[in-house]
């Protein structure tokens, strides 16, 4: 299969097989990015979805645009995009053509509330998965703290807690190899 369209299918596969936002499809772009196709590792795929999550747009429309872009340039990483999109797009538009004519029912308000479960179980997983693979040693364990709390506590924007995150990361590694 040519590598265009595997992109494509690929994260349309992973788009529609997702509810609950960038976070709560981070599982799935594991299996199939990492460990299915193998187009990058996981260390590789967290440093995507941080990139994507301070960047403009949607997390995983950025993520799969930059797997997509490692391997085919820019046609890839768009042809990944348009692939992760597609299928939202197509279930969007048909949920919002009949969802106001359903939308009272009793049946249909306790199918968005188990979903609303479903999604957060989804980000309690990954979140799990996150941080198996963040908190390797006690500086990490401090700086995941400290963003915790101040996330908690303050209304910050998400950038400055990937900046001061980088600064932090280099400060530490500088210090590390100045040690050594």
């Amino acid at each position: 299969m040519p590598i265009l369209f595997d992109l494509f299918v690929t994260f349309a596969k992973v788009g529609v097989c997702t509810f609950g936002g960038g976070i709560a499809m981070l599982p799935i772009l594991e299996r199939e990015v990492v460990n299915n196709k193998g187009w990058a590792t996981m260390d590789e795929l967290m440093d995507y979805y941080a990139v994507g999550q301070c960047t403009p747009g949607i997390i995983a429309v950025n993520t799969a645009t930059f797997v997509g872009n490692k391997h085919k340039g820019i046609l890839g990483g768009i042809c990944a995009s348009i692939g992760m999109v597609f299928p939202s797009l197509v279930i969007i538009l048909v949920i919002a053509s009949v969802l106001s004519n359903f939308a009272d029912i009793p049946a249909v308000q306790s199918a968005f509330a188990g979903i609303r479960v479903c999604v957060c179980v989804l980000i309690f997983n990954a979140i799990i998965k996150l941080w198996k693979s963040v908190v390797k040693d006690r500086y990490s364990l401090v700086c995941v703290l400290a963003v915790f709390l101040l996330a908690t506590f303050l209304d910050i924007s998400p950038v400055i807690f990937v900046l001061l995150g980088a600064v932090c990361g280099i400060i530490i590694k500088t210090a590390e190899v100045r040690s050594k």
